[in-house]
Formats: structure tokens, C-alpha cells, sequence
């Protein structure tokens, strides 16, 4: 049986004034039904803009510049602006970073949610619609949801609407969610509370769901892989045991350096990874974290190591893994 999503040597460039940057840059992965995919890095590290290459939701300059995405065995990369937007919100979801921003001012929030469903849902009545609506709400820990539906986005708090956002993108109940930075604005327990919600809607409809976070722990709560992203590459993929127990790309093992720990003594003290983040405008030819590892050879400036393969299901892009030797 084909996987759900399939996405092979995407390409994402921004064509700008002072050059171009390549934001994405041959990434590769699958994702089957039920499956949870973390997606980590640091900021500028293409993270978002993959996820938005995939929803069909570029901003000039950006252009997706190859590779291909199947969804369903569908290419996506091929579809118009109509079929677009029969797939988004309905099969594919997404919870976006910035709820503010996402949400629009001048509907309700009741408005918002009941056009969603029933954009994708003809058969479903108005009254229907406003049931599912207070719902979701109550799903996401929203007190007072009759009254919520009332208001518009600017009458809530930054954690509220983040809380709306994530039931919009639930209401559907769509076969992949992508979910980037979905409890950033929100405080421990209802982090909690939306993690939870989102294992119970996964298993209960079969759905995947890609997880872009900083938060590792949140990784380690609620993914079954995990791809590591630096500089629009990743570069390293596997479980989510083989991430946290046996790292083998030198960033990997710098996030999980510089990540606090429970089993840590008072003495002990985080390692934060040396140097700036990469120059995108001017990046050099090799492995892009070369210019801030410890391990750096000449080799690792000069060309880009390929895909070292450590299991089934473990992979990385290091030249200190090469089998084979390297010249």
C-alpha cells in the first residue's frame, strides 16, 4: 500500500532582489495513515516553508522549484487553484504559527468555523454546523464556547485564538494535519490538553499528522519519527528512539545537548551549539552546519555529503558516517 504523502527531492527557492535563497533544499520523506512526523530546527531552518510548499500557500518570491509531493497517490504540485482549495482545509489541514495573523477580522469566530465545514461538507445544515463548531471549542479547553462564537478574533487572547485555530483545522477532520508550532502561545496544561486531543483524533480517524516544533519533549510526547532540518536540508530521519538515544548528525546531537534534562544534577550545565546559523544568500558547497561543527574536515566545506543510510528506518548526511571511505 503507497503512503499517504510522499515527498521526493522538494525544492523551495525565494527569488529575491540580492540573490536567491534556497530555503528548501532536496528534502525526502514519507509518511503513512496514523503516522506522526516531528519536524526540528532551528528558526530559518525551512521548516515552515516546506509545510507551506505543501499546502499550495507560497508568498512571492517563493517558487517551488522541483521535486514532487504525492498525497494520496495525487501529485499535488500539479493540481490547479480549484482543486487546491477542495483539498485544503478538508483532507489536509493545517494549524498555522501565528493565530493572529491567520484568522480574519472582520468575520466571527462562529462565522469562521461553520464556512470551513461546510465548505467541504455541502450536506451538513447550518444548526449542524454550529453543534460541530461548539464541539471542537469545548475539545480545545474553550470556556463558554456559545459566547465565543459570537465574538471576533481580536476580542480574544493570543492563547484563545491559537485554541480556535486548532479546532478550525480539526473540525474537518482531515486524513494529514500539518500542525507548525501549534502550542507555542499556550500554557503547560493546555499544551497537554491539545496533544492528548490530537492522539485521540489521529487514532481515531486514521489521520497523520507532520509536527513542527523547537520543543523536543513535545516530540518525544507525540511523534513516531522524527526529521531533523538545518539550513533547508535534513539532515538526519529516524525514529524517534533513534533520535534521542543514538543521534549521528553533530546538530542532532548539539539540540539534544542544549535541551534540559530531568535525570540532570544541579552541576550539570546545557552546551549550547557554537557559531551563527547559516548564511542562506550565501551558502557554502558543502554540509551547511560545517562552519559551526566540531568534527569539520575540508571535505565537509567543499561538498555536500549524501544519505547515509544506519538501519531501516535511521538515516544522516555526514561525511564521518561514510561506509566506504571518502577521498
Amino acid at each position: 500500500m503507497p503512503p499517504l504523502l510522499e515527498v521526493k527531492d522538494l525544492r523551495v527557492s525565494f527569488f529575491t532582489p540580492v540573490g536567491v535563497v534556497k530555503a528548501v533544499d532536496g528534502i525526502s520523506y514519507s509518511l503513512d495513515n496514523g503516522e506522526v512526523m516531528g519536524i526540528v530546527g532551528e528558526s530559518g531552518s525551512g521548516k515552515s516553508v516546506e509545510a507551506f510548499a505543501l499546502m499550495g500557500i507560497l508568498d512571492e518570491p517563493g517558487k517551488i522549484a522541483g521535486g514532487s509531493v504525492l498525497f494520496e497517490g495525487q501529485s499535488i504540485l500539479d493540481l490547479s487553484r480549484k482543486e487546491l482549495e477542495q483539498i485544503r482545509g478538508g483532507r489536509i489541514s493545517m494549524i498555522f504559527q501565528n493565530p493572529m495573523d491567520s484568522l480574519n477580522p472582520v468575520y466571527t469566530v462562529g462565522n469562521q468555523m461553520t464556512s470551513v465545514l461546510r465548505k467541504h461538507n455541502k450536506d451538513v445544515s447550518p444548526q449542524l454546523a454550529k453543534e460541530k463548531s461548539l464541539e471542537m471549542l469545548r475539545l480545545v479547553g474553550i470556556t463558554n464556547p456559545e459566547h465565543r462564537l459570537k465574538q471576533y478574533p481580536f476580542e480574544l487572547s493570543g492563547g484563545m485564538c491559537q485554541r480556535v485555530m486548532i479546532a478550525m483545522s480539526l473540525i474537518c477532520e482531515p486524513r494529514l494535519l500539518i500542525a507548525d508550532e501549534p502550542t507555542t502561545a499556550l500554557d503547560v496544561t493546555i499544551q497537554a490538553q491539545i496533544l492528548e486531543l490530537m492522539k485521540s483524533i489521529k487514532e481515531r480517524n486514521d489521520m497523520a499528522i507532520i509536527f513542527i516544533t523547537h520543543n523536543l519533549a513535545v516530540i518525544a510526547e507525540i511523534c513516531d519519527k522524527v526529521s531533523v532540518m538545518y539550513g533547508g536540508h535534513i539532515v538526519e530521519q529516524g525514529s524517534v528512539d533513534d533520535i534521542f538515544y543514538n543521534p549521528s548528525h553533530p546538530y542532532t546531537k548539539g539540540l539534544l545537548r542544549s535541551m534540559p534534562r530531568l535525570d540532570e544534577t544541579q552541576a550539570d550545565r546545557l552546551i549550547p551549539i557554537e557559531g551563527t546559523p547559516i548564511n542562506m544568500l550565501n551558502p557554502n558547497p558543502g554540509c551547511p552546519f560545517a562552519p559551526r561543527c566540531d568534527s569539520c574536515m575540508k571535505i565537509c566545506v567543499n561538498e555536500m555529503p549524501v544519505s547515509e543510510s544506519l538501519n531501516d528506518a535511521h538515516s544522516a548526511c555526514c561525511w564521518l558516517l561514510k561506509k566506504d571511505g571518502y577521498k
